[in-house]
């Protein structure tokens, strides 16, 4: 497999993530949850063998602390303006210095697995390509790859898959679709939780929920409200 896509990882700020956990965990829960998820997806993307590079888009000091560790190049963001913004500022900036294409990788998908990376790099064509990868309800893009880098706009949220996949062929260009269960699960809300928690994995998001009682505590609530 030829090593020409770097992964782009947008981060946002780690203290302040994921606030539509919040019925379910505490501020720093949340913290720390989106520390180890982000640590799971590094890893991943680490060990795959396939990517060129990874860059890890943020201005949060914590995470450009670590990136590094997993062999990340570290893309500073003068303001957290989001997910959209940040995944095209890296690229942008890719584009800029002639990578041949980019597959982004959102940092809350703790089972992300080195085998899901490499499907998508091999379902990938040669440029000008865009691949695709949906949440679990279709409605969500959790991996884009476009080759080159900038060749799609982009824009992150809800309902964004289908979308990616209009304009993708609004520029002649037929989506390869990828559905992997290591990119389908993004941890945003409470009811993701629960799935994520339905599956036991050798995650470190998964270790801090058991280790921490947090799942514990979620299973008794749940029982309660039953």
């Amino acid at each position: 497999m030829k090593r020409s896509l770097w992964a782009v990882v947008p981060v946002k700020d780690l203290r302040h993530a994921k606030q539509r956990l919040a019925p379910a965990l505490s501020a720093t829960e949340r913290w720390v949850l989106f520390r180890a998820m982000l640590e799971d997806v590094l890893s991943a993307l680490a060990a795959s063998g396939g990517l060129a590079g990874i860059l890890l888009v943020t201005r949060d000091p914590e995470a450009r602390a670590l990136g590094p560790r997993f062999g990340a190049q570290v893309l500073v963001e003068d303001e957290n303006r989001g997910h959209t913004a940040a995944t095209s500022l890296g690229a942008r900036v890719l584009a800029q210095r002639g990578v041949a294409g980019m597959v982004q990788v959102p940092a809350d998908v703790p089972l992300l697995a080195p085998d899901d990376v490499t499907a998508v790099l091999e379902a990938h064509g040669e440029a000008p390509a865009v691949t695709l990868a949906p949440s679990r309800d279709e409605r969500g893009s959790n991996a884009v790859a476009c080759s080159p880098p900038d060749v799609l706009p982009l824009r992150f949220g809800d309902d964004s898959f289908f979308p990616h996949l209009r304009r993708a062929r609004a520029l002649g260009i037929e989506p390869q679709i990828v559905r992997r269960a290591g990119l389908a699960l993004d941890v945003d809300t409470p009811a993701d939780l629960a799935a994520f928690l339905a599956a036991p994995s050798k995650t470190r998001a998964y270790a801090y929920l058991m280790e921490s009682g947090i799942a514990g505590r979620l299973d008794a609530l749940a029982a309660d409200r039953g």
